[in-house]
């Protein structure tokens, strides 16, 4: 795993690790279950396509969060120029078009009536105070408030 620190100012803030691509399936699946291919990642994908018409699919990477939490980004070297339902515009990495994306998702799926909804509340929160310390936060939270 590669270790990533998007922490600005040296605090004691929560780390992400990339998972190893031959580790996803076991991570998701200890997670989310079956949820994740049946419900996460397709209305991540979703989110993403929403949020930026120049995102056409691709590969992503998944990440682990120290503090329990998961997300997944495009693996992208050009920035995705992102339009919300509030009125953000502007561009985003593929990592934090990943983040928001995930955080849209989440909250969506977080309405769900079971474990499930309550377990993508859960990994909102952890994600979201991760984006708290990212260094492009200020996109992140124009594109989700």
């Amino acid at each position: 795993m590669t270790t990533i620190d998007n922490n600005t100012d040296g605090n004691n803030a929560i780390t992400c690790q990339r998972i190893a691509e031959a580790s996803r399936m076991e991570a998701t699946h200890t997670l989310f279950g079956l949820h994740f291919p049946l419900r996460l990642e397709p209305t991540v994908f979703n989110m993403a396509g929403m949020l930026s018409e120049q995102y056409q699919g691709g590969s992503w990477e998944f990440y682990a969060l120290s503090n329990g939490g998961f997300y997944m980004a495009p693996r992208a070297s050009t920035s995705f120029t992102v339009t919300s339902e509030n009125g953000f515009a502007g561009p985003m990495s593929g990592d934090v078009l990943g983040i928001t994306a995930c955080l849209y998702a989440y909250s969506q799926l977080s309405f769900v009536q079971n474990s499930f909804g309550e377990l993508c509340a859960q990994h909102y929160h952890w994600l979201r105070e991760y984006a708290l310390d990212h260094s492009e936060t200020s996109a992140i939270f124009a594109a989700i408030d």
